[in-house]
């Protein structure tokens, strides 16, 4: 069964009541789908660790970079999974975006 969740992007966090903190989107989505969005937040969190790294070795272009593919990649699976969720007024932001179109 699906139920409305609140997600936001910045703070990598999905919370089930509209009022427990700031958030960006409003989705409908089951358990599982809730958790698969939890788990590419972590990986969000995990590419953002290896592209801190990089960042020390600023001879490296961006477009060079391999955990900045990787982060920007996870990015995009993260908007992706929020339009295909979201309700139609999250659907139209993120679309406006063009981040999830690619």
């Amino acid at each position: 069964m699906k139920s409305r969740y609140y997600v936001s992007v910045q703070n990598r966090k999905i919370l089930q009541n509209r009022s427990d903190d700031t958030y960006e989107f409003e989705i409908e989505a089951t358990r599982d789908e809730v958790d698969r969005l939890q788990e590419m937040f972590n990986d969000l969190a995990d590419a953002d660790d290896a592209s801190f790294f990089r960042a020390h070795a600023p001879a490296i272009q961006y477009h060079e970079d391999r955990p900045n593919d990787v982060y920007d990649a996870v990015l995009r699976d993260i908007y992706r999974t929020i339009r295909r969720l979201g309700t139609e007024e999250t659907r139209k932001r993120i679309e406006g975006m063009e981040i999830a179109s690619e």
